[in-house]
C-alpha cells in the first residue's frame, strides 16, 4: 500500500489529513467530507507548484534541485506538443479566419472545406478540455434561457440560426457587488454574483439556403417567405458576421445569468416593468392630449373656421405621441449601450487569439498535473490499486497548501508520463518510475531524437496532417 495513504502529503512532509476507514474508502480524518467538486481546473501557477513540491525537505539523497530540473524540462517538452497541435489546429482553421489578411493561394472543395470545419471545431473541443474547461450544452433552459438577468436585461437568442456552437467555462464561483436598493431608501447594498472567470464561444452560421430549408418545415410556409424570416432574424447580427466563418471568443467574468450578451444575434427586448411604465407615462400622455383636444372641439374652440387652432392642436398631439416614441427608443438604446459596456470590459481574445491563449493554459494544465503526480510516485512503490488514494492525496495537499477545492485528473497525467517514459507499469500494475535526474537525462533525449526527426516524431504521435487538406505540406 502506497504510504501517502497513511499520512505523508505530496511534499513528502509529515501531514495526517487521511487514515483507511474500514469500508477501505479514504476519508477525511479531521474534518467532515467536502462537497462534490466539479471542475478539474487547478487555480494555482505551475511555478508556485515547482516552488512548494522542490524543497529541500521533502526528496530523499538531496534530489530537490534535480528534481526541479526535470520539472523545466518537462514544462518545455509538454508545451512543444501542445504547440505542435496548435499548428495543426491553425492550419484546418486558416479557410474559416475572419481576422486573416493573408493571400488566399487555394480554393477548397464543399467536401473539403466540410472536413476541415469537423476537424477545426473538434480540435478546439480537444484544447479546452485539455485546458480544464466545462463543457455547457447550449440548449440549457436553465443556463441560457433565464429571466434574472444581474445587468437588468432582459435577453433572447435564436439558437437556430447556429451551424456550430461551442461554449465552455472554466471556474464557477462568484463575486460580490453593489446595488440600490429602492426598498431600503435607495441605500446601496453588497450582494453575492455568480459568474464563470472564463467563458469561451464558438459559434458558425448555418449556410442561408439550410436555415431557409429549416424555417420551411417548422414554420409551414413557402421558400420566399422562409426567405423574408431568415433575412429578418439575421438582421440582428453584425454585418460582419458571414456564414463561412467560425467565430471562437473569449471572455472573462460573465454573469452567469446573462450569457446570452456573448452570442452575436442577442436581442434586448422590453421587461415587464419597462412595458408598464412606457405603457403609463405614454398612454397618460397621449390620453391626456386627447382629452385636452375633444374638451375644445366641444367648447367650440376649435373648429374648421379657426384652422390654425386646429392645426395647432393636431400638432400638439402628435409632438406628444412622437416624445413617447423617442422615449421608447431611447430606452432600447441604454440597454444596447449596457451590453456593449459590458462586452467591451469582459472581452479577453478573438478567432487565433483565443486558440493560442488555450494552448497555453492547455500546457499548463498538464504540467500542473504531472508534477503533482510525479511527486508522489517517484517516492514511492506504487500500484495501479493505489490511484484512487494517490487522487485523494493529491486532492487533499491542494487543499491544505492553498485552501483550493480540485477533481485532479489523475488518469490522463498517468497516461501522459507512461507514454512519455517516465513512468513504466508492469503487467501486475506495479508502476516504476525515473528518478528526477536520471527522467530529466530521458526527455533531454527525447528532444534530441525529436529535433532531428520532427517530421516522423510527428507522425508517430498521431500529430500528421490530411495530404489531401494540405497538400503543400
Amino acid at each position: 500500500m502506497v504510504s501517502v495513504a497513511a499520512g505523508t502529503d505530496v511534499a513528502g512532509q509529515a501531514q495526517p489529513v487521511w487514515k483507511e476507514a474500514r469500508n477501505g474508502e479514504a476519508r477525511y480524518a479531521d474534518a467532515a467530507p467536502p462537497q462534490p467538486i466539479v471542475e478539474r481546473f487547478i487555480p494555482v501557477t505551475a511555478l508556485a507548484l515547482v516552488d512548494r513540491l522542490t524543497v529541500a525537505d521533502a526528496w530523499p539523497n538531496g534530489d530537490h534541485g534535480e528534481a526541479r530540473r526535470f520539472f523545466r524540462y518537462l514544462d518545455f517538452w509538454r508545451r512543444q506538443q501542445h504547440n505542435r497541435r496548435l499548428m495543426t489546429l491553425l492550419r484546418a482553421y486558416e479557410p474559416f479566419d475572419p481576422d486573416s489578411d493573408l493571400l488566399i493561394t487555394r480554393q477548397y472543395t464543399p467536401d473539403e472545406k466540410k472536413r476541415l470545419q469537423k476537424r477545426a471545431v473538434a480540435d478546439v473541443r480537444r484544447i479546452l478540455e485539455r485546458a480544464n474547461y466545462v463543457s455547457i450544452d447550449p440548449k440549457s433552459v436553465e443556463l441560457i434561457l433565464t429571466k434574472d438577468s444581474h445587468y437588468g436585461l432582459d435577453l433572447h437568442v435564436d439558437l437556430g440560426v447556429f451551424d456550430e456552437c461551442l461554449l465552455f467555462y472554466r471556474g464557477k464561483t462568484t463575486r460580490r457587488d453593489k446595488r440600490t436598493n429602492y426598498r431600503k431608501f435607495m441605500r446601496k447594498e453588497e450582494f453575492d454574483v455568480p459568474i464563470f472567470r472564463r467563458l469561451c464561444l464558438l459559434f458558425k452560421l448555418k449556410p442561408f439556403k439550410v436555415r431557409v430549408k429549416e424555417v420551411m418545415a417548422e414554420k409551414n410556409v413557402t421558400e420566399k417567405e422562409a426567405e423574408k424570416i431568415v433575412t429578418r432574424m439575421r438582421g440582428s447580427l453584425p454585418a460582419e458576421v458571414k456564414e463561412d466563418n467560425i467565430y471562437i471568443k473569449l471572455f472573462k467574468n460573465i454573469p452567469r445569468n446573462d450569457l446570452e450578451m456573448v452570442f452575436p444575434n442577442t436581442r434586448v427586448r422590453f421587461r415587464l416593468l419597462d412595458k408598464i411604465k412606457l405603457g403609463v407615462t405614454g398612454g397618460g400622455a397621449v390620453g391626456m392630449g386627447l382629452v385636452g383636444t375633444a374638451g375644445k372641439l366641444a367648447a367650440g374652440g376649435l373648429t374648421m373656421a379657426n384652422p390654425v387652432a386646429l392645426m395647432g392642436a393636431v400638432a400638439g398631439l402628435g409632438g406628444i405621441a412622437f416624445r413617447q416614441g423617442v422615449n421608447f427608443m431611447n430606452q432600447k438604446q441604454r440597454y444596447m449601450v449596457v451590453m456593449a459596456q459590458n462586452l467591451y470590459f469582459h472581452a479577453m481574445a478573438d478567432n487565433r487569439g483565443v486558440m493560442i491563449k488555450l494552448s497555453e493554459r492547455g500546457a499548463e494544465e498538464d504540467v500542473k498535473e504531472e508534477i503533482l503526480l510525479y511527486s508522489v510516485l517517484a517516492k514511492e512503490t506504487c500500484n495501479r490499486s493505489d490511484l484512487e488514494l494517490i487522487d485523494g492525496a493529491i486532492e487533499s495537499y491542494l487543499r491544505s497548501a492553498f485552501d483550493i477545492q480540485v477533481d485532479f485528473d489523475l488518469p490522463d497525467a498517468l497516461e501522459r508520463l507512461i507514454a512519455d517514459g517516465v513512468v513504466r507499469e508492469d503487467a501486475d500494475g506495479t508502476l516504476h518510475t525515473l528518478p528526477p535526474a536520471q527522467a530529466a537525462q530521458h526527455l533531454d533525449a527525447k528532444w534530441d531524437r525529436y529535433l532531428d526527426d520532427l517530421p516522423d516524431g510527428v507522425r508517430q504521435e498521431g500529430m500528421e496532417v490530411d495530404a489531401e487538406d494540405f497538400p503543400h505540406l
